[in-house]
């Protein structure tokens, strides 16, 4: 009995989809595990459109889009340690790579884990952005590109405003990676995207291709320059951020902080110590007259001694109040009878000092029952001062002394957008990074508000022409260097004693204005914040795969033998070959992973013992009983251990399966 072998391919998402196809309608399966489309236009009866016209979104080159995403992936991800920060206990990535390649790679390990998504996609002005020229290669485009492997004409392009597809070109450059993005969301997720007049159109009416319209939350613009582009006929001033929802009824907003201002509204406080402001119950501004809303004019009753208020008339309850506006006229409460009674208990009656005459006033509360706080929503045009671009490219000058690149985003706008959208342990994604801006925002935030959310980050090493920072990735990096240490020398100003000792991490810090947050009742930190990231670069899979479209001819077979025998690529790390199961396998690349000496040799114990990964290239009866005495869920073994040993191979089968392992594969 033979082992199962591990998939080195990434997601394969059109089989997916069949197989929920199938899981919905099994009368729709054929003989041979297929799908009969007539069948499935029976089942679902007059919900299919069959006519020849329909509304919809479509464009040369739209077919190559579903090829692109149904083509997996063969590449991996190779960890960086030394291009780190605290490698070993961060759980934020930087990943450098083609995004496409990435979105497939990350398909298994992370679906439905990402709560908000940020990407400053190219604006399509031209010259702004690069593709693979072949879909249906990217990986080997990329290799080329980065010089991983010699190049044979393939390369990335920019997109040219003269190119007879110039808009066609970034629809196929953006639909896939849209679609996959969309299954990395939770079920609550939220993804925004900025861009200008050049695609917005396109852009909206891709989303709601991808994410459906009804999940659309709101266009803002955003007054990205002041002064306008002098060039243009009409200056312009304005960008535009589109959000969306995977699931609009049940991702929201949270909305934007109340300021200090704000705050100080609430300044009353209940007996249980719950703040909250008052708030006229009369309806203000249109259709506030008693004529509008004959129903919402009625008495309310209040007991002068208790300021507590009634709908009945009593001993107690004996002055009776109306909704009157100040010119004496008639006007509406903002309820009718029926909700005034619901909530009779939310309400209060204030005497108006020096008119001696009793209002009624809803109580809202800072902090609603179910453990919210209060915010404002989101206005549809944002124009503060910090949002002006120019301020991205200050704080990047700030940083590194001259802005090494022109356009990036200012951290006000995506401090923004991650507090109204991310908790404080949320996952945030951004596969166009380019300077790291979400990055340093996300960490500023955590920063202030004591939260713990965790970001990945991927960026293609696009060339800057600079000797010091050759790719735009090399500035990503550097620049989340250069802000976790900024971070960390505040706090160490701010109070030297609060190193983290407890985790024997001299770069984690928490500065005395978190502590009472980050501190349990008990004084002990509960979680330290994490200053760092994982590099991880994308490149060929560390293990040679079995290529059944090679010549039928006997140099070709044989070198492709040669290459099967020994099947893990040259310099490739213990590392590498652990990153690689990890991703191929599920698990995210932050999972924690302990190194366990079995029976002489080492065994990866991955989440807790779940997963065990054996890179030993001689497997022995003993080893393979003593990680089946631990008892995890999944084990995977180079099949070079066994070296052609079939009974060893057999019995392992065997002992895994008694031991109950729920998969044992080889690679």
């Amino acid at each position: 009995m033979e082992p199962e072998q591990l998939d080195l391919r990434s997601y394969d998402t059109a089989e997916d989809k069949r197989q929920e196809l199938l899981r919905l309608f099994p009368e729709i399966r054929t003989e041979g595990g297929k799908i009969d489309f007539e069948r499935l236009k029976l089942a679902l009866g007059e919900s299919v459109d069959v006519g020849k016209e329909r509304y919809g979104m479509n464009w040369p080159g739209k077919a190559d889009c579903f090829r692109a995403i149904q083509s997996p992936s063969l590449g991996t991800l190779r960890p960086c340690p030394e291009e780190s920060v605290n490698f070993d206990q961060t759980e934020n990535l930087i990943i450098e790579g083609d995004n496409l390649e990435v979105l497939k790679l990350l398909q298994k390990s992370l679906p439905g884990k990402v709560k908000m998504i940020y990407i400053d996609p190219p604006y399509n002005t031209g010259n702004d952005f690069i593709y693979p020229d072949n879909y249906s290669e990217s990986l080997q485009t990329y290799l080329e590109y980065t010089g991983q492997v010699d190049a044979e004409g393939k390369k990335f392009s920019t997109n040219a405003e003269t190119d007879g597809r110039f808009h066609s070109k970034w629809l196929n450059m953006m639909y896939p990676r849209l679609y996959l993005a969309r299954n990395l969301l939770r079920d609550d997720g939220l993804i925004f995207v900025s861009i200008d007049d050049n695609e917005i159109v396109n852009l909206r009416s891709l989303m709601d291709e991808i994410f459906g319209p009804d999940n659309f939350l709101g266009q803002i613009t955003i007054l990205s320059n002041p002064r306008g582009r002098q060039s243009e006929i009409i200056a312009t001033t304005h960008e535009y951020l589109i959000a969306y929802a995977r699931n609009e009824d049940i991702g929201s907003l949270q909305g934007q902080s109340l300021s200090d201002t704000r705050l100080d509204e609430y300044k009353y406080e209940t007996s249980d110590g719950r703040k909250y402001r008052l708030r006229g119950l009369r309806h203000r501004g249109n259709a506030s007259r008693r004529t509008d809303r004959p129903k919402m004019f009625f008495p309310i009753f209040v007991n002068p001694t208790t300021r507590e208020v009634s709908l009945q008339k009593s001993a107690a309850f004996s002055v009776e109040v109306f909704p009157r506006k100040s010119s004496g006229e008639d006007g509406r409460w903002e309820w009718g009878p029926e909700t005034t009674k619901e909530r009779i208990h939310l309400l209060e009656a204030v005497l108006i000092a020096g008119r001696e005459e009793w209002d009624i006033y809803q109580r809202e509360f800072l902090i609603d029952e179910g453990g919210q706080s209060r915010s404002l929503k989101w206005k549809s045009v944002w124009d503060e001062k910090d949002i002006n671009y120019q301020n991205g490219k200050g704080e990047l000058k700030d940083l590194f002394g001259d802005s090494p690149l022109d356009y990036p985003k200012p951290t006000y706008l995506l401090r923004k957008v991650i507090e109204g959208a991310a908790d404080e342990n949320d996952l945030v994604l951004d596969f166009f990074a380019g300077s790291g801006s979400t990055a340093h925002a996300l960490l500023d935030l955590n920063e202030q508000d004591g939260g713990h959310r965790s970001f990945i980050l991927v960026q293609l090493p696009e060339s800057t022409g600079r000797a010091d920072y050759p790719t735009i990735a090399d500035i990503c990096k550097e620049r989340v260097r250069r802000v976790i240490k900024k971070l960390s020398e505040e706090d160490e100003e701010a109070s030297p004693s609060r190193r983290s000792r407890e985790s024997g991490n001299p770069d984690l810090f928490v500065t005395d204005e978190l502590d009472s947050r980050v501190r349990g009742n008990d004084g002990v930190r509960n979680q330290p914040q994490d200053r760092g990231f994982k590099v991880l670069k994308l490149a060929q899979s560390n293990f040679n795969p079995w290529n059944a479209e090679v010549p039928q001819e006997a140099g070709a077979l044989e070198k492709q033998l040669d290459l099967h025998v020994d099947h893990i690529r040259d310099n490739r790390t213990a590392d590498d070959l652990l990153y690689e199961l990890l991703l191929k396998s599920g698990y995210p690349l932050t999972a924690p992973v302990e190194v366990l000496q079995l029976a002489g040799k080492q065994v990866h114990s991955v989440a807790g013992g779940v997963f065990f990964v054996c890179l030993e290239r001689e497997l022995t009866l003993e080893l393979i009983r003593a990680m089946a005495d631990k008892k995890p869920e999944r084990v995977v073994c180079l099949d070079e251990g066994f070296a052609g040993n079939d009974q060893l191979k057999a019995n392992a089968v065997q002992i895994f399966k008694t031991k109950e392992v729920t998969s044992f594969k080889t690679v």
